[in-house]
């Protein structure tokens, strides 16, 4: 999903760096739409123009540090487990242990 968009953002980085450094765009298919000032102005507008097909929306800018977290991406790690993970909540209110003197 978006790989076109993404692929045009990426060959055409300087030129849309030369145009809209720091705004932010809408990119369907090969069509730049833009410049906003914020981010909310540009889903509003490709909302309006695209509305359900997905498009991209983007602040023009250098190329974004990418962060890999390699055990949330192989499911080591969950962000909502189903059982009650330890240390993650108030321990003084555990009723499972003796209460100390």
């Amino acid at each position: 999903m978006l790989d076109v968009e993404r692929q045009y953002y990426e060959e055409n980085l300087s030129s849309l760096l030369e145009n809209y450094r720091g705004r932010f765009v809408v990119i369907k298919d090969h069509t730049v739409v833009g410049p906003f000032n914020t981010i909310e102005e540009a889903l509003e507008e490709g909302a309006r123009l695209y509305g359900l097909q997905s498009f991209l929306a983007r602040q023009v800018g250098e190329a974004p540090r990418v962060i890999s977290n390699p055990a949330l991406s192989l499911g080591l790690l969950h962000a909502d487990p189903p059982h009650p993970v330890r240390g993650s909540g108030d321990e003084s209110a555990r009723t499972d242990r003796p209460a100390r003197a």
